[in-house]
């Protein structure tokens, strides 16, 4: 008898939202986290004085995706490839926390879905309506 091939899910619509809304909480309530007037939430881990990122810059930084239970969707700190892009190209949430950042610092962010993949999530790890927590390092400006 053949067996289904089983996958992990990415989560359902209002599980994502229940959850999201748990984790934003949950970060929000720590002394140091900074909240945008969209939405993003950031935590200052290493501040370098430097050089600002315009929103016309490439960056190559090193990024941990997760969601809100924790699971690892990228890793690029782990990978030892560092992440080259221009700021256009990222979700509206990566590119607003990047742009608070200087050249050889390192931020927490918190982004909710709205600023992410939404509703629709993005076909792939990223469900419905899932919050986002990144680890970012500015490594340089490309």
């Amino acid at each position: 008898m053949a067996r289904k091939k089983t996958t992990k899910s990415k989560g359902s619509s209002g599980l994502n939202r229940k959850n999201s809304e748990s984790f934003i909480v949950k970060f929000s309530n720590h002394a140091d986290t900074q909240l945008c007037a969209s939405g993003l939430m950031y935590k200052v881990i290493d501040e370098i004085s430097g050089v600002r990122v315009t929103d016309t810059d490439t960056v190559v930084i090193n990024q941990r995706i997760m969601l809100a239970d924790g699971s690892v969707i990228a890793d690029s700190y782990k990978a030892g490839m560092p992440e080259v892009f221009t700021l256009d190209e990222a979700i509206e949430g990566l590119r607003e926390g990047i742009l608070l950042m200087s050249v050889g610092s390192r931020y927490e962010f918190v982004i909710p879905a709205e600023l992410a993949w939404g509703r629709k999530g993005n076909g792939g790890k990223i469900g419905a309506n899932a919050v986002l927590h990144f680890d970012v390092r500015l490594i340089r400006l490309g």
